[in-house]
């Protein structure tokens, strides 16, 4: 069995030309805790034994599914000073933009309504008008808070927000250590999941982390 070596794979979030990163697929990330600072918790006998601020990082992961309706989140491990993870894009299936002739978005009857326009006439599935349009920038479409059509960038920079807000809160009123300027480091590593094969070892390697700290890439602080 090869082992997998994450350095080996777009170090330091390196994109690929012309590459959708808002498109359907699973995708292996990194997120490394600045300076490496062991801030998670410990390794005790290959069993990653989490703190309050490992435990909030956990819980902050599968709120991406929340905020992201059209991202699932697979599996994941957070380690002393950093976080692995695989995440998968769906295909979304709301409202496109612009909106189609005919759809109740467009407020056109299609010609075989008689009952077309916004006020929904008696249909109780009627829309009583159009959702709100998205940002102009990635297409993305927001609804109630969540957003749909963000790219994996999008979603681990909310992610990073989220957790590094929290361990603030948790400084300042919890006793956690400090970290030094930023919880996490500028970019993340990443990988595209393009095989079976990959997604087997990619797990492999995500669940037997803890076991192999003693060789791991990251357990050393910088």
């Amino acid at each position: 069995m090869t082992k997998y070596d994450p350095s080996k794979h777009h170090r330091r979030s390196i994109r690929l030309k012309g590459y959708d990163y808002a498109q359907e697929g699973l995708y292996f990330i990194t997120l490394v805790v600045k300076n490496r600072l062991h801030l998670f918790g410990q390794i005790e006998n290959g069993v990653m034994l989490l703190n309050d601020a490992g435990l909030m990082v956990e819980k902050w992961y599968y709120e991406l599914e929340s905020k992201y309706p059209d991202k699932r989140c697979h599996e994941m491990v957070v380690m002393p000073n950093h976080f692995h993870c695989i995440i998968e894009n769906m295909r979304w299936g709301g409202p496109v933009w612009p909106p189609q002739p005919g759809s109740p978005e467009s407020g056109d009857s299609g010609g075989g309504d008689s009952g077309g326009g916004d006020s929904g006439g008696g249909d109780s599935g009627g829309h009583a008008g159009p959702p709100q349009r998205p940002p102009k920038s990635g297409g993305r479409y927001g609804m109630h808070n969540k957003i749909c059509g963000a790219t994996i960038g999008d979603a681990m920079d909310w992610f990073k927000t989220m957790t590094t807000n929290e361990y603030i809160r948790g400084v300042k009123n919890l006793g956690w250590t400090c970290f030094e300027e930023k919880l996490w480091q500028r970019n993340y590593w990443e990988n595209i999941i393009r095989s079976e094969q990959a997604l087997d070892n990619i797990t492999r390697y995500i669940n037997e982390n803890p076991k192999r700290w003693d060789d791991d890439l990251f357990s050393k602080k910088e």
